[in-house]
């Protein structure tokens, strides 16, 4: 009962409630708008079904190709430090090579934590090449496109809400690639309690914000190159 009752005691949710009473003491077409749009963003059935289809279109994690270099972005940190969300990317990998001998590329300014971590996790010697290709994913994959061979076998390790961006740079420079994605909380799917359908969770509006930085920027990006000012 506490599970069920709780939730409609948060502030996101009296907000609703009280949405839903001003729209039917006024009855403005405005605040109907407000309070749907307000609800199907906000309510985790819907978001749900989001995180699903996004999901498909990443295609979760492909296998690797044989003989496949394995490509880690990287996600920034300092000359000490290893940021959480490279850590993942390099136990997602840890785990692809379950102690096999591979090719390794890092695209970081800040190689050395990268090196120690990966080492530390690998009983066999990794061959790594760490590389500063550029400030953001779309350098990076302009530097390695130049770099690597069309035909190479690659297997591209990055966290899963940037995985729908890296499928498409992947497409447009052509490149033999497969995708390892790491799980975050973001696009993890939420419970869903028989209350779920009267009430919003503000975990949902995280999950929004982060899809349309990602659309927006890959949008920015293609209009910018047909633009013909996209500077490598």
């Amino acid at each position: 009962m506490k599970d069920l009752l709780e939730p409609l005691l948060y502030p996101q949710n009296i907000f609703l409630y009280g949405l839903l009473i001003a729209c039917i003491f006024y009855r403005k077409k405005g605040l109907w708008f407000l309070l749907l749009g307000f609800y199907l963003v906000g309510n985790t059935y819907f978001a749900n079904l989001v995180r699903s289809h996004y999901a498909g279109q990443i295609g979760g994690t492909s296998l690797a190709q044989s003989n496949s270099t394995y490509v880690v972005l990287g996600c920034g940190g300092s000359a000490e430090a290893l940021p959480a969300c490279a850590r993942a990317r390099l136990d997602r990998l840890g785990q692809s090579l379950a102690g096999q001998t591979a090719a390794v590329i890092i695209t970081t300014r800040h190689c050395q934590p990268y090196q120690d971590y990966l080492l530390g996790q690998q009983p066999q010697p990794l061959v790594i090449d760490c590389v500063d290709a550029g400030d953001n994913t779309y350098q990076e994959f302009s530097h390695l496109s130049k770099r690597l061979s069309k035909q190479q076998p690659l297997q591209f390790v990055t966290s899963d809400f940037h995985g729908w961006r890296v499928t498409k740079l992947i497409r447009y420079h052509q490149l033999n690639a497969g995708l390892s994605t790491v799980s975050s909380q973001t696009f993890r799917p939420l419970n869903c309690n028989l209350n779920c359908m009267f009430i919003v969770n503000l975990s949902n509006y995280d999950l929004y914000s982060k899809l349309i930085a990602e659309y927006a920027s890959y949008a920015v990006w293609r209009a910018s190159v047909i633009a013909g000012v996209w500077q490598s």
